[in-house]
Parts: structure tokens; C-alpha cells; sequence
């Protein structure tokens, strides 16, 4: 069974660093691309950021390019989003997911392209 399960998400400052964590068991990991979204207060749920299975290839969102990293160890099962310099509108609920289909990296900016998702991680940004 699949579970996946984030974490690092709290309360930091605007301009703080914040990296989350993402780990995944029951699949293998290094087959499937994966994917960060997050779902602001009173909002719906948007695409952050997704790396393609081997970490080579990386997509962000116009609002993360910049500011946001996003990598993979598959040695260690573990999807990570390096965040800098944040701003209160990156407070959410972080999700990661998984793709699919193995050996796939079409459609990451959309939440239908990802099928297992996990509980989310609360990360607030405010003064």
C-alpha cells in the first residue's frame, strides 16, 4: 500500500527558509516522477512544483521559480521543497503526490496526472 507522509511544515517568519519532506513507502519510488501542491486558506488546491522520476527534470510554478527547489534522494524513498524566502501567501497545506503512471513526467502541473496523495503539512508564514 502506498503512503506517503510530509513533513518540516510550521509557523516561520516572511523572508525565513523552510524545507519539507516527503516520504514515501510501498511503491518503487525511483520509477515515478512526483509532485508538491499546496491549498491556501479558502482556496484550491495548486501546483507548486514536480521532478521527473531520475530528479533531472524540474517544474515549478510562476509563483516558486526562484524561491523553491525541488529534489529527490530515491536511496532514501524522500521528496523534499527547499523553500526561501517566504511570504505570507505561501501559508497552505503542502501536499505531495505521486504520478501515475511509472516513467512518466507529461501533465505534472496537474493534480489529475497524480493519484496517491498525502495527509499534508501545515506551513504558515506570518509576522
Amino acid at each position: 500500500q502506498v503512503r506517503l507522509v510530509e513533513s518540516g511544515g510550521r509557523t516561520v517568519q516572511p523572508g525565513d527558509s523552510l524545507k519539507l519532506s516527503c516520504a514515501a513507502s510501498g511503491l518503487a519510488f525511483n520509477l515515478f516522477s512526483m509532485g508538491w501542491f499546496r491549498q491556501p486558506p479558502g482556496k484550491e488546491r495548486e501546483f507548486v512544483a514536480a521532478i521527473e522520476w531520475t530528479g533531472i527534470k524540474k517544474f515549478y510554478a510562476d509563483s516558486a521559480k526562484g524561491r523553491f527547489t525541488v529534489s529527490r534522494d530515491n536511496a532514501q524513498n524522500t521528496l523534499y521543497l527547499q523553500m526561501n524566502s517566504l511570504k505570507p501567501e505561501d501559508t497552505a497545506i503542502y501536499y505531495c503526490a505521486v504520478r501515475a503512471a511509472r516513467y512518466d513526467a507529461n501533465g505534472l502541473t496537474f493534480e489529475e496526472s497524480f493519484n496517491r496523495w498525502g495527509q499534508g503539512t501545515q506551513v504558515t508564514v506570518s509576522s
